[in-house]
C-alpha cells in the first residue's frame, strides 16, 4: 500500500531525460540555424560590394588603358626620334646599332630629299613665275618699246629717252603715205597730194636760180633774212636776203623767213622781232608762210649762249615770236629734236607751228610739227651745191 507522495519522490525515468535532451537539442540547433542564417546573410552582401568593386576598378583600368593606348597612337616615339638612344651602345651591337641608324638616317634623309625636292620645285616655280613677271614688266617698262618714251640723240653722241608729254597734241602722221622722187618727197591722203615742196635759202648757197627750183616742182621757199653774231651780238642782214626775195617773188614762188637768234635777254629777243619785222615791211603783200625763230647751237666754239637755261631760252622764243605774231605774220619755231624736247619748254610754246629739223627717213619727233627738213645735203636743180629741202603739211598760203 502507497502512502501519499511517494511517487513524486521517485527519481525520473529515462523518458523525461530524452525529453529534456531533445528540447535542448532542437534549441540548440535552432540558434545554430538562425546564427548560421545571419553569417550567410553578412557573407553574400560583403561579396556582392566586392564584387561590384572589383568590376568598377577594372572598368577604371580599361578606361586608363584605353586612353594610354590612344595616347601612345595619336604620338607614337620611334627610336630614331630619341636622340639619347646613340648614347649608349649595347656591346656588341654598335655596329649593327650604326648600320640601324645609318639606315634611319637614310630614310629619314631620302624622305627629306622628297620634301625638299617638293619646296625647290615649287620653289623654283615660284622663281620661274616672278622671272617671267619680272620679264614682262621689263619688256613693259622697257622706254624702247613702251610707246612713252622718245629717244634724243645729243650732238656729242649721247643718248637719252625721254618721257612723251601727255599734254602737247601728238602728230597723226602716217608715213606710209610718205613717197620720194628726186630728193622730192610727197605726201598724200587717199591717194590726194597733200603736201608742198620747199627750199631754205640763206648765203651759203650763193647764187640761186629759183625758175629752175620752181621747175623742179617747188613750191616754196624760206629765205633766212638775218642773224646776230654768236661772239659779237651784232645783228647783220643776210647778204643775198634782198636778191634772194626778190628773185623768189620773180620766179612765183611762195615765200617765208627766219632769223638767226643769239640774243641773251628779253630787250635782245624784242630787239631781233622788231629787225626782222623792219626788213619786211617792203615785202608783206608777198610773206604767204612763216616767219619762224631759231636758235641752234654753235658747233666747235664757245657762244653768247652757251650758259642759258631751258627756262631762258623759252623765255626768249616766246618774246621773239609773240613779237612777230603782234606784227600779223605768222610765227614759227625752228629746231632739231634735241632742242624741241630738251631745251625749251614746249608746253608754253605750242601755240606757236613748228618747223623741224631731223635728217632721217622718218622722223620721230612725237608732238605737232607742220614743216619738216629732212634733208641739208640734197640735189635741186637750181642749186649748185648742197640743197636743204623741207616738206609742209599745211598751205599757208591758202590760209
Amino acid at each position: 500500500m502507497k502512502l501519499p507522495g511517494e511517487d513524486e519522490q521517485r527519481p525520473m525515468g529515462f523518458s523525461v531525460i530524452y525529453t529534456v535532451i531533445g528540447v535542448s537539442a532542437f534549441v540548440l540547433i535552432m540558434l545554430f540555424v538562425v546564427m548560421k542564417s545571419n553569417n550567410k546573410d553578412s557573407g553574400a552582401s560583403e561579396y556582392v560590394q566586392q564584387t561590384l568593386q572589383q568590376q568598377q576598378e577594372q572598368a577604371e583600368a580599361e578606361q586608363a588603358l584605353a586612353e594610354a593606348t590612344e595616347v601612345t597612337t595619336e604620338k607614337k616615339l620611334r627610336a630614331e626620334d630619341l636622340d639619347f638612344w646613340d648614347m649608349y651602345p649595347v656591346d656588341g651591337e654598335e655596329s649593327e646599332d650604326s648600320n640601324s641608324s645609318t639606315n634611319t638616317q637614310k630614310s629619314s634623309s631620302a624622305s627629306k630629299t622628297e620634301d625638299e625636292e617638293e619646296a625647290e620645285d615649287k620653289k623654283s616655280d615660284s622663281k620661274k613665275s616672278d622671272s617671267d613677271t619680272k620679264q614682262e614688266e621689263t619688256v613693259q617698262n622697257d622706254p624702247s618699246t613702251d610707246g612713252k618714251h622718245t629717244l634724243v640723240k645729243f650732238a656729242d653722241g649721247t643718248e637719252e629717252w625721254v618721257l612723251i608729254n601727255p599734254y602737247l597734241t601728238k602728230n597723226t602722221y602716217d608715213f606710209t603715205n610718205l613717197s620720194e622722187s628726186a630728193n622730192i618727197r610727197k605726201y598724200t591722203e587717199n591717194g590726194k597730194k597733200i603736201s608742198y615742196v620747199g627750199a631754205d635759202i640763206s648765203k651759203h648757197d650763193g647764187e640761186v636760180n629759183f625758175n629752175s627750183m620752181k621747175a623742179a616742182g617747188v613750191d616754196y621757199v624760206m629765205i633766212r633774212l638775218g642773224a646776230r653774231g654768236y661772239a659779237t651780238g651784232q645783228l647783220t642782214l643776210d647778204e643775198y636776203f634782198v636778191e634772194n626775195i626778190e628773185a623768189a617773188i620773180e620766179a612765183g614762188l611762195d615765200i617765208g623767213v627766219y632769223f638767226y637768234s643769239q640774243a641773251i635777254s628779253q630787250e635782245e629777243a624784242n630787239q631781233e622781232a622788231n629787225f626782222v619785222v623792219q626788213n619786211l615791211e617792203p615785202y608783206r603783200a608777198n610773206i604767204k608762210y612763216p616767219v619762224a625763230f631759231a636758235m641752234e647751237k654753235i658747233s666747235n666754239d664757245q657762244a653768247r649762249t652757251d650758259t642759258l637755261t631751258r627756262e631762258d631760252k623759252t623765255t626768249l622764243a616766246n618774246t621773239f615770236l609773240s613779237g612777230i605774231q603782234a606784227a600779223g605774220y605768222v610765227p614759227m619755231l625752228y629746231g632739231n629734236k634735241e632742242y624741241l624736247v630738251k631745251s625749251v619748254d614746249m608746253t608754253q610754246l605750242q601755240n606757236y607751228d613748228v618747223w623741224l629739223s631731223q635728217e632721217q627717213d622718218i622722223p620721230d619727233y612725237p608732238y605737232q610739227y607742220t614743216m619738216w627738213q629732212y634733208t641739208t645735203t640734197g640735189v635741186l636743180n637750181g642749186i649748185k651745191g648742197d640743197a636743204n629741202l623741207n616738206i609742209c603739211f599745211v598751205s599757208y598760203s591758202d590760209r
